[in-house]
């Protein structure tokens, strides 16, 4: 799949001491790791299904993964960074047949307004960027495999369903095949359950061994599309195992790090986990995940409506920047609501920050950029990094300073600083 445009990212002044270790905080054990420890940096976070893209809450969970991108490109990691669409799945099939448009048509208008969002806002774009359709014969291989190593299962399907060969039924995963399942999200039985039904499982399904047993192989039925499944018989992937493959496909097992919104970690995560785990030599080995952002008093969702989408504040004239840092002023792991104060305060901001960096000269930038730096190491604590700039800027606009020991370059070093590191261009 074509991704975005990659940004250009500014070249900083390398640090006198070294780089301080990159920690964010690890959604299973509640700590601050350092994910990528050596050279290498190796992520994977989890995409749009394409329909009411690009909201808020969609931006806020790429922007908070942009910035670890960037923070570990200045540390001079190698980073690979993957990455998904979702373009076929029950709640875009259903939102086509609501609005009568065909699903793939509906599908490319939202992957391309995504694309173009990411690209507005500054989203370094993956390095493979891979569509569930895409995915389907890698998917059949691996769900075959599973199959024969007795790691799944067929499920009978109803009458009508599974065209030519209705024998063969529904693929399951053994959740039983992977004694480490459940280690991810570390949840009791009681709330594994009634969150898989919440968020797309099936736990009443007639025929499968465990409630919890997710669906990785769902066959052709009437009026939906379907693909050769080789021997498991014509469908479509199920969605962990499709994450599971392209994650698999696209970085190597294991890997550093897989992310999403804080909805994911439980069923999506652990079961895309528990498959890398039964294909592989594990997945990823810390998982992190962004605070949900809720509008108008609850929580932003497609279900809802309650949407407020980046291209359309983009379409009024507001300047994606403004959205970029409306959205850093929360600490990922926020849960937060977006108001119409948010946008004001990140315009104001935008306008302080160009007006700072505009002369010829300001305040030694030095102590600035290593406080950013710092900030971003320290679980991506954007709001700290915003504050060490706001302090520069005050000193850089206040017409009572000394300015006899200004740094002629200290504007540029700044603007730099907030570009490279922040994502934000001045």
């Amino acid at each position: 799949m074509r991704s975005w445009p990659t940004p250009q990212i500014p070249a900083l002044p390398r640090p006198v001491e070294p780089h301080p270790p990159i920690r964010v905080h690890d959604s299973t054990t509640g700590e601050l790791v350092e994910p990528a420890a050596g050279t290498t940096a190796r992520f994977y976070v989890c995409g749009i299904t394409p329909y009411d893209a690009t909201h808020i809450g969609h931006a806020a969970t790429y922007v908070a993964f942009d910035l670890l991108h960037r923070a570990w490109i200045d540390a001079g990691k190698d980073v690979t960074f993957v990455s998904n669409v979702t373009d076929v799945d029950d709640p875009l099939l259903e939102r086509a047949a609501a609005t009568g448009v065909d699903w793939r048509d509906l599908a490319e208008e939202q992957i391309a307004l995504y694309r173009e969002d990411m690209t507005a806002l500054g989203v370094v774009p993956p390095a493979t960027w891979t569509g569930a359709v895409e995915s389907v014969p890698a998917v059949v291989e691996a769900v075959e495999r599973l199959l024969a190593d007795g790691a799944a299962y067929r499920v009978p399907v109803e009458p009508g369903a599974g065209g030519s060969d209705p024998h063969l039924g529904d693929v399951y995963a053994d959740l039983t095949a992977d004694p480490e399942f459940g280690s991810v999200a570390r949840l009791d039985h009681e709330t594994m359950t009634a969150l898989f039904a919440e968020r797309g499982g099936d736990p009443q399904r007639e025929g499968k061994k465990s409630p919890l047993d997710p669906l990785l192989w769902r066959r052709e039925r009437p009026g939906e599309p379907a693909w050769d499944g080789a021997s498991l018989g014509t469908g479509r992937p199920g969605w962990h195992v499709e994450c599971a493959v392209i994650a698999r496909d696209g970085l190597g097992l294991p890997f550093d790090l897989q992310g999403g919104g804080a909805d994911l970690l439980f069923p999506h995560h652990e079961m895309s986990t528990s498959h890398d785990r039964l294909l592989g030599d594990g997945g990823a080995r810390v998982h992190m995940h962004a605070g949900l952002v809720a509008y108008e008093g609850e929580k932003m969702s497609k279900s809802r409506g309650n949407l407020v989408f980046v291209s359309a504040l983009r379409a009024a004239g507001v300047d994606p920047m403004a959205i970029r840092l409306a959205l850093l002023a929360h600490h990922y792991r926020a849960e937060w609501e977006w108001t119409d104060a948010d946008l004001a305060a990140g315009a104001a901001r935008l306008e302080r920050w160009r007006a700072a960096v505009s002369g010829n000269g300001g305040p030694d930038a030095g102590a600035t950029l290593a406080a950013v730096r710092a900030a971003l190491a320290d679980d991506l604590d954007a709001p700290a990094a915003l504050a060490a700039v706001d302090a520069w800027a005050e000193r850089s606009l206040d017409p009572a300073r000394d300015t006899s020991g200004d740094d002629e370059g200290a504007p540029g070093v700044v603007a730099r600083t907030i570009d490279a590191l922040l994502g934000v261009r001045l």
